[in-house]
């Protein structure tokens, strides 16, 4: 057991969100068209679309769906979008000013900085709330019944928290398997 600090930092990795254009796209058009766009419909059924300033990756449907990808910061979901906006602007497409985009999932990761037996916590945890199979996957996966959030729990203490839709979600997951830890001995305060 190690002695932990109230607060473990979290990093966010990847941020999924999604938004429509409330039309229709014409995908083999637009992918011959659309600077920074890739489209092999024996690949994938959509646009993928990069842009040299942002992290995010954007993926167009026929359907006007569009989902953002890779980013690790709400600012570069949002500028993603808005550089592909403008690009379908001057290709002629009609968007609206300000289209809403939601936030899918967050996966975040975060450091407990104590090794772990999986094993034991397995145990402590309860199977209703987790799904262990070392021989197929080498962490825990944790469902904790009050929040959305799956957590994977690695032996050397490390998090990868996902499923959440704000930050504040990850951070509850968080503190709530601390808790956990805490109250079956894990770790200590």
């Amino acid at each position: 057991m190690t002695a932990q600090s109230a607060s473990t930092q979290t990093t966010i990795e990847n941020i999924v969100a999604s938004t429509e254009i409330d039309q229709e796209l014409d995908i083999d058009q637009l992918g011959a068209d659309l600077e920074g766009g890739i489209y092999d419909h024996e690949q994938f059924p959509g646009i993928i679309f990069r842009s040299s300033t942002t992290q995010a990756t954007m993926l167009l449907y026929r359907s006007g769906k569009i989902i953002s990808t890779g980013a690790n910061c709400i600012e570069d979901v949002e500028s993603g979008f808005r550089i592909l906006f403008n690009r379908l602007r001057n290709l002629g497409i009609a968007v609206t000013a300000q289209p809403s985009i939601t936030i899918q999932n967050l996966v975040s990761s975060a450091d407990l900085q104590v090794s772990l037996d999986l094993n034991a916590l397995a145990i402590g945890l309860g199977i209703e709330e987790i799904e262990y199979e070392p021989e197929q996957f080498p962490g825990l996966v944790y469902r904790p019944g009050e929040i959305s959030v799956v957590i994977l729990v690695f032996n050397n203490g490390k998090l990868v928290i996902t499923g959440a839709k704000t930050e504040r979600e990850t951070q509850l997951g968080v503190e709530q398997i601390k808790t956990r830890l805490t109250e079956l001995g894990f770790l200590e305060y």
